[in-house]
């Protein structure tokens, strides 16, 4: 039994993972594009991160581009049976790291080629279409055009499973009636928590509920408050962060990056970390707490 059992597992698809998983983003270079610095690092948080139990991986091509890609390969083939890869579609990079959208037909189904052929899989487990809508959230906006092509792939079994990222409500129920949707990937935290509701309507569903960004646009103040709990239990800030997003809710999967075997440590661990209910009652409000 690895440290990570303690958080559980959650369907995703067809699959049950252990619900503290690892984002592959960081692997590439400065700014998510180009190699590392240090590929044989890289290769070791991935190898450290299946043996210690995780068995969902995300990912996607247009990290480096390509790069992550080949680097998971490199580490982790033949794939463990048990190993869920997850990537996303619907973005290129420019020459100067840009991140541009990728909407067409032809550009979503050279992107799912591209993943097959850099993961050496025959199939993808669960592909991802992130609205390009808005850079920085969710913005309204139709996804039927994208996502009947993403649906079509997995008619033609390139694609077992697809999810929906930086979406809304709206997006997700309208996507509902192209195909099944199994996940939601979106920015959540402590401070940032826009989807209560939604956290809680995909529950009752059953449906997987992936936040990225656990430590992203806090406030001084917030910073503080969530460090002063930190240091009550004799751990660290974005361990705290973590384990508030297990707690939060049954769906919630974690996929914290990095580049470092040590922090690659330090996040896991957080699965073991029980938060005492004075300690939840104040990381609940600090989503309330106003800026400085």
């Amino acid at each position: 039994m690895s440290k990570i059992d303690a958080a559980g597992t959650y369907s995703l698809g067809n699959h049950k993972v252990k619900r503290m998983g690892y984002g592959a983003m960081q692997l590439a270079g400065p700014g998510v594009f180009g190699p590392p610095k240090d590929r044989d690092a890289a290769l070791a948080v991935l190898r450290e991160a299946v043996a210690s139990g995780v068995n969902h991986i995300d990912t996607s091509d247009f990290y480096g581009p390509h790069v992550t890609n080949q680097i998971i390969r490199e580490a982790l083939a033949p794939y463990p049976g048990d190993l869920v890869i997850v990537t996303k579609i619907s973005a290129k990079r420019g020459t100067d790291g840009s991140w541009m959208p990728a909407f067409s037909r032809e550009e979503l189904t050279q992107a799912v080629h591209d993943n097959l052929r850099n993961l050496g899989l025959d199939v993808l487990d669960v592909v991802n279409l992130r609205s390009m809508l808005g850079i920085h959230g969710p913005v309204e906006g139709s996804l039927e055009a994208p996502l009947t092509v993403l649906a079509d792939l997995q008619h033609q079994g390139l694609v077992r499973h697809i999810g929906l990222s930086n979406v809304t409500a709206k997006q997700i129920a309208d996507g509902r009636k192209i195909c099944e949707i199994v996940c939601i990937q979106n920015a959540y935290n402590l401070a940032h928590r826009a989807d209560d509701a939604l956290i809680d309507e995909l529950a009752r569903d059953g449906t997987a509920y992936v936040p990225f960004f656990p430590l992203g646009g806090f406030t001084p103040l917030q910073s503080s408050t969530l460090s002063e709990v930190a240091a009550r239990l004799g751990t660290t800030p974005l361990q705290v962060a973590l384990a508030w997003l297990l707690h939060r809710a049954p769906n919630i999967l974690l996929i914290p990056g990095t580049g470092s075997v040590a922090h690659l440590r330090e996040n896991l661990a957080a699965a073991e970390l029980v938060l005492p209910d004075d300690a939840l009652k104040e990381l609940d409000n600090v989503a309330k707490i106003a800026a400085a």
